[in-house]
């Protein structure tokens, strides 16, 4: 995926991957920001990753903490890996006076004296530093000295100013414990991120991102997920498919299995999604397998994502049809991906994808399936517009993309969990059905935005060859709904099988 962004020296690029993409291109310098967010989602350690970028850059970083200590923000540096060097950590510690019996039994409130105190220490380790980016962790503190909207306001409003007569680029850290409704610093700062936390009913936490304001720049507006891991925060910027546009010839490609090429129309077109629809069993990934080896066979690379299917059990039972995936990933033709959707967000996964495509040139996509896709995304509507831009992303790539959907129910009326049917340009459909005591399969095209296509249906086996498909069948009707009638005069189905 590139999200790098051309180094402007008028910006302070964050060090946190996908975000200075979602700021175009960072923040701009001798500013104030505000990063607010609930406790653990991630200010401490995008406040450091700050400061580190700036460092790496040369530049003198200050680390103003009033509510942990040096040692656990080293420590928490450690977790990540790093040392932070070139980084100045002022603990702000409240001064021994304001801690003495009698300065508390004072007629002047402590909070008074502690509050200009703060304030003159913090000038003071600036002074002494003079550095180019500085973080102060956290406002709630400042807020609880300030005791009133007013003060807090003028307060913050003097710290601005302060720092922008020292062209220092500043980030405000607030935790949110004290007035969550508070929206002063708001309206003073330059630019202000949220960080939330979402605690689903089953599965990891999930976290997001949004610029709530940026003065004079444009931003990539919306939420955005996001993960910590070692080594830092990784922000998954939206995707927008319209940004990326490629030119490419749309030729058909075929899927190797000659009948069913026949009931395409020649085959899928390069740059088009292909949904597989049909229960449980039926031989869908098995299809869209076909469809990756033909990929390989053109000298092409393919990528498989499995939601639903435990990668060593895929190798095994391909296997039983000569399908070696091993050696194909150890050629580097095939990249395989588990998907665990409970610990994966819908942004993850659209960027897992766009990184495989563009880091290895991946012309052929399955994503099996997407009912574990859409366990990833509870929320259907929002499920539909992830899918909508991924897989226009990829058309827009050149890339060619299979879906699985398992149905509901095995003959009969069946229901999808999502109906995605409209945004696929071709759609195959498999069913079940009885015929001569024996429960068959069948697979027909019922849609196909590209070139013509055969309003036929063919039966299918899968065997030790593999995939076959016979001939239109034109002896039964009510093979889609399960339970035929004969009315043909013979009862070969298959004919001469096509492989």
């Amino acid at each position: 995926m590139d999200t790098a962004v051309r180094a402007d020296p008028e910006l302070a690029l964050t060090g946190i991957p996908g975000l200075d993409d979602v700021l175009s291109g960072g923040l701009a310098r001798a500013r104030v920001y505000l990063i607010e967010g609930s406790p653990g989602t991630g200010k401490t350690t995008a406040a450091l990753s700050f400061l580190r970028q700036g460092a790496a850059a040369g530049e003198r970083g200050l680390y103003i903490t009033l509510s942990e200590t040096e040692n656990e923000l080293r420590d928490t540096g450690l977790s990540h890996g790093w040392q932070l060097k070139g980084i100045e950590i002022f603990e702000l510690v409240p001064p021994e006076s304001l801690l003495d019996e009698k300065q508390q039994q004072s007629l002047l409130y402590s909070s008074d004296l502690e509050l200009g105190e703060t304030t003159r220490m913090i000038f003071d380790a600036v002074e002494r530093i003079r550095p180019d980016r500085v973080v102060i962790d956290s406002l709630s503190e400042i807020r609880l000295l300030a005791q009133s909207s007013l003060r807090y306001r003028r307060q913050v409003l003097a710290l601005k100013h302060y720092f922008a007569k020292h062209n220092a680029t500043v980030l405000l850290l607030d935790d949110l414990t004290t007035d969550t409704l508070d929206k002063t610093v708001h309206s003073v700062a330059h630019g202000v991120i949220r960080l939330e936390e979402l605690a689903p009913e089953y599965g990891a936490e999930r976290r997001r991102m949004r610029v709530v304001k940026y003065r004079g720049r444009r931003f990539r507006g919306g939420f955005h997920d996001f993960t910590i891991k070692t080594g830092g925060l990784e922000i998954y910027p939206r995707l927008v498919s319209s940004e990326h546009k490629t030119r490419f010839a749309r030729d058909q490609l075929s899927s190797g299995v000659s009948g069913l090429d026949a009931l395409l129309g020649g085959g899928v077109e390069r740059g088009s999604s292909c949904l597989i629809l049909g229960p449980a069993g039926t031989g869908k990934s098995l299809m869209a397998l076909y469809f990756v080896l033909a990929a390989i066979k053109r000298g092409e690379r393919a990528a498989l994502f499995a939601f639903d299917e435990e990668i060593g059990l895929l190798i095994d039972r391909t296997a039983a049809f000569g399908i070696d995936l091993p050696a194909l990933m150890a050629s580097e033709k095939l990249v395989l991906h588990q998907v665990d959707a409970a610990e994966l967000s819908p942004g993850e996964f659209t960027a897992m994808v766009r990184h495989c495509v563009d880091d290895n040139n991946i012309r052929t996509v399955v994503v099996d399936s997407l009912n574990g896709y859409q366990a990833a995304m509870p929320e259907e509507q929002f499920l539909i517009l992830h899918i909508h831009e991924l897989l226009q992303y990829l058309n827009r790539q050149g890339a060619t993309t299979f879906l699985t959907v398992a149905q509901h129910g095995l003959v009969g009326e069946m229901k999808a969990p999502v109906d995605v049917t409209y945004l696929a340009d071709t759609v195959l459909l498999l069913r079940y059905f009885e015929a001569t005591g024996d429960v068959r399969r069948a697979v027909s095209v019922i849609k196909k935005r590209a070139g013509k296509h055969e309003k036929t249906i063919r039966e299918f086996e899968i065997d030790e060859r593999g995939l076959s498909v016979g001939r239109p069948i034109t002896e039964f009707q009510g093979v889609l709904r399960g339970v035929p009638n004969f009315v043909g005069p013979g009862a070969d189905l298959m004919g001469e099988p096509s492989a």
